[in-house]
This record gives structure tokens, sequence and C-alpha cells, in this order.
């Protein structure tokens, strides 16, 4: 007798996994799954949402600082290595890992929190969406939080490595502090001869303005040259590309990606982490507000509100009464300039 695990997959089925993702898209079709229990309702039901949305900000950060800061520290710690550093990782290498690890964030964790994965666009969404504002608190802790674990984990799987490049920068009296040594695997640390804060408030200030702008694009409903599919790694390809440009010349780019780990960093070689070259103020918080700065330059410029509301993203708040009235206002100005321009056509052909 055949068992019916063997036997419930016809010839035309797709066993359960990936392809789950492309039932739509192929005639062939993934074989039904187990039914969902009331178990199994009952204790979805009894989560607290609150606790999702954190655990899948937390998450998402892990998820894009993990593989970021591993890839900074293959880099680092084999600068010495025989073998040569090309074979070990490269700033291309660093600006892949971190673009990838964005994209996998928010494919995995966005559906549940709304994937915001910094501190920045958290407090964008609340000033310019309507974020609620008793959440804010919570989605940055939550993200700072994932950060901080994602550092640990690196350096407790990277220990061996970092301890013996930590002996050996103390015997030639080298500090543990500095772009470079160790402590910089976690976090961002300027140059010996970046001296002049300005520059480096400056550098920080556009490259977290421009990754601003294009979350704002891609996020943008009505925005016709991006698809929920492709969003993510636009994304990612974005801070991968500021990695690319400005990584060599200092930058953090995200203030839980930076606070999160700089608190590991303190952990591990002292309090210098946020006191070298009074470099961390800079770090933590001008991504603030350069993303508000850029934000409201797509919503004052660039946003057509009209066409979100046409399209159903969001509802006009006098009702469609209202709307009926701006835009006869809207058709009656059309018409009045129509008019001004024909006048002033015939006056000049007399």
């Amino acid at each position: 007798m055949s068992s019916p695990d063997l036997t419930r997959l016809h010839t035309h089925d797709l066993e359960l996994g990936v392809t789950d993702a492309i039932q739509r898209h192929v005639s062939r079709h993934v074989v039904p799954a187990k039914p969902v229990s009331q178990r199994r309702l009952d204790f979805e039901r009894a989560r607290p949402r609150w606790v999702r949305e954190c655990m899948a900000e937390a998450t998402g950060v892990f998820f894009y600082v993990f593989p970021g800061i591993a890839a900074v520290a293959s880099f680092t710690l084999n600068l010495a290595s025989p073998v040569g550093v090309a074979a070990f990782g490269s700033l291309f290498q660093i600006g892949w890992a971190f673009g990838f690890g964005i994209a996998f964030a928010i494919i995995c964790c966005g559906p549940t929190s709304g994937g915001h994965f910094n501190p920045c666009i958290t407090i964008a969404l609340w000033f310019w969406q309507g974020f609620p504002l008793k959440k804010v608190p919570q989605y940055i802790i939550s993200q700072i939080f994932g950060a901080f674990i994602a550092g640990l984990l690196v350096m407790g799987m990277y220990w061996p490595q970092i301890q013996e490049m930590k002996a050996e920068l103390i015997a030639a009296g080298k500090p543990l502090v500095a772009n470079g040594a160790p402590a910089s695997i976690l976090c961002s640390f300027p140059n010996p001869n970046q001296t002049n804060l300005g520059f480096l408030f400056m550098i920080e200030f556009f490259v977290d303005a421009f990754l601003a702008l294009v979350i704002w694009a891609c996020i943008d409903p009505t925005n016709p040259f991006i698809s929920p599919a492709s969003a993510p790694f636009v994304i990612g390809t974005a801070y991968a590309t500021m990695v690319w440009g400005f990584a060599d010349i200092t930058i953090s780019t995200n203030m839980a990606r930076d606070l999160g780990t700089r608190m590991v960093a303190a952990i591990f070689f002292g309090k210098g982490a946020f006191t070298y070259m009074t470099y961390s103020p800079i770090s933590i918080l001008v991504s603030i507000p350069a993303t508000l700065c850029a934000t409201g330059y797509y919503e004052f410029l660039m946003r057509d509100s009209l066409l979100r509301i046409q399209k159903g993203h969001v509802q006009f708040e006098s009702g469609s009464e209202g709307l009926m009235r701006h835009l006869s206002r809207a058709s009656a100005t059309v018409e009045d300039d129509s008019d001004i321009s024909k006048h002033m056509e015939h006056s000049s052909n007399n």
C-alpha cells in the first residue's frame, strides 16, 4: 500500500517550498499545504501585534547589519594575510553585502512591520505620513537592538582573529579604536587626516539625504517605475552605491546600524568608540535632519497627492464632496489660464 505522503503529489504538482511564490506565474501548481488548525489560529490571534512588529524591525536590521559588518571583518582582518586581502574582500564586496542584506530584510520582515529598519525612516514616516507616534520609540529601540545583536554575533564568530589582531596592535603600540583597527569592524571611524568635522557632517548629510530620497520614491505608490518586487533591490543597490562611493571617507548611513554596533565596540574596546575624534554624534544623529530634509523635498516638490487619491491609496480629508469642489476650482483655474493665454496670443497677433 502506498504512503499518502508519496501519492499526494501528481505529476504536474510542485512540492511545497519556494515554489509557493511562483504559483501565479506558471501553469503547474503547488500541492495543497497542510490545513491550518484552530490551535494555530488561536495562537496567532493571541500574539501581541506590537511584539511582532518590534521583532520584525529588530530582525530586519540584523539581516542588514550582520552580512555587512561580516564583510567588513573579512576585509579588515585579512589586510596582512599572506594570501592577500583581495582574496577575502573589498569595498565592492562590502557594498553588496550591505545592499543585499537590506533587500533580504525588506523581503523577509517588511510585510510584518512595514520595513523601516532605520530610525530616520521611522521618524520621517511619523512626520510626513502619519505613522503612530506611540510606535516610534518601540521601533527605534528594536532597530538598535537588532544591530547590537548583529555586532555581538560577528564579534563572537571572528573572536580568534580579532584577538590576534588586537594583540599585534597592542604590541606595536597602536590604538584599537581607529579606522582599520578592530573597532572599525563594527562601526565607522574617520581617517586620521579627517580632522574637519564640517566635512564629515557634509558627507554624512548628503549620503543620508540621497538614500532617503531613493527610499521615498520607492515607497510612493504612484511611482510607475517601481514595483513591490523590485523595491527591495533598488533600495539595497542605493545603499551599496553610497558604500562604493563614500565609505573610504567615512559614512554611517543608519542611526540604528551605527549606534547598536558602536555600543558593542564600546563593550569590547572601550569608551573610545564614542569619543574618538568626537565623530560619534555625527554618525548617530546627522541622518535624522538629512532624512527629514530629503523627504520634505520630495513631499513639497515631487509628491502628487491627487494621483494618490485617484488610485485609491489615500482618502481626501474633506470627503468626496470636498474633492469635487477642489477639482471644480482647479478646472476653473485651468480655464482662466487658457483664456488669458488666448487673449495674450490674440493681442500679440494684432
